[in-house]
């Protein structure tokens, strides 16, 4: 095992990787993945505001009061501790006791627990699944030294899957942090829709303001990759040979077999939005081949023309 190796060589350890974007752009489904080779210890959104997945001080003893909770460095006292906690597997179990004590949550303990500790004694790296965690991707990278893959989804497609599933983003949750508006003064675009009772025009919006902040944030960083979701789904084993020796993982025959079987499922991706176990992660085996064209085809022709007038606006 290569964690292993590390420790008997007393090398350096690897760095942790993030894997983030707006959700609904496949951050579950290529974290898994990553996870398939036996190097990393999956952990799923630990910036999630609402609990289960979120709320978890084992994971994260650190209190979250925004979606996309924006993250720099002027907060190291309360984040860099609390994350240099997550990203080395140290499994606050009191922390957790104090605040979650039910059954669901005694389980999901459980499982964290054992996982971190494991992981921490192979010498696994931790990988963090967080779609809200795009807008600080920036912090993860400059002081977790985090390998930071951010996932950019067609427009179409993004608009779509978030139609079905009823979603939208409340802006005062980004407006509110200063901070954000200071950094990212392209948040600012935000602010005219904020009664906005549109949801194709207010996502639409928040693709197209966090694609910028995204693209500006590799721009800065050597540390963040973009990875456009289409490119992966399209070649999946190639793509995901390539995000391992990005994030210095081994590409192996267990890799490759998990990949193909994961990414090749038979049947169509038109299941549904489904929680899977404990995590509550949203992948699910599918042909990932076949997903792009499933998701663009949830918008009439008329909305999908709209959406890419308005994402280029």
């Amino acid at each position: 095992m290569a964690g292993l190796r590390r420790i008997a060589a007393g090398a350096e350890p690897a760095p942790p990787v993030l894997v983030t974007g707006l959700p609904r752009s496949g951050t579950s489904w290529t974290g898994r993945m990553l996870v398939a080779g036996g190097e990393l210890v999956y952990v799923n959104e630990p910036l999630n505001p609402l609990p289960r997945p979120g709320r978890s001080p084992g994971v994260l003893d650190a209190d979250v009061t925004h979606r996309f909770q924006y993250i720099h460095a002027g907060d190291d006292e309360v984040w860099l501790r609390a994350f240099r906690d997550t990203t080395t597997l140290r499994y606050r179990f009191a922390a957790e006791l104090r605040r979650n004590r039910a059954p669901y949550d005694l389980a999901r303990m459980v499982r964290y627990g054992t996982a971190f500790t494991f992981g921490r004694l192979t010498g696994r790296r931790a990988l963090l699944d967080d779609p809200f965690a795009l807008l600080s991707a920036g912090w993860f990278a400059e002081r977790l030294g985090c390998r930071v893959i951010v996932l950019v989804r067609d427009p179409v497609a993004f608009a779509g899957s978030w139609k079905r599933l009823g979603w939208t983003v409340d802006f005062r949750e980004l407006l509110d942090q200063p901070a954000l508006l200071r950094d990212h003064p392209r948040i600012a675009e935000l602010r005219p829709l904020v009664d906005c009772r549109d949801h194709l025009v207010r996502n639409t919006a928040l693709w197209r303001v966090a694609a910028a902040v995204a693209a500006d944030l590799a721009a800065r960083h050597p540390q963040i990759l973009l990875v456009r979701y289409e490119d992966l789904a399209a070649d999946p084993v190639a793509g995901f040979r390539r995000l391992y020796g990005w994030a210095g993982l081994t590409w192996s025959a267990r890799a490759e077999r998990r990949v193909r079987r994961a990414c090749t499922a038979s049947g169509s991706s038109r299941a549904g939005f489904a929680w899977h176990g404990l995590s509550r992660t949203a992948y699910r085996p599918m042909d990932s081949r076949r997903a792009p064209a499933e998701a663009r085809g949830r918008l009439s022709p008329q909305e999908a023309r709209r959406v890419m007038e308005l994402a280029s606006s």
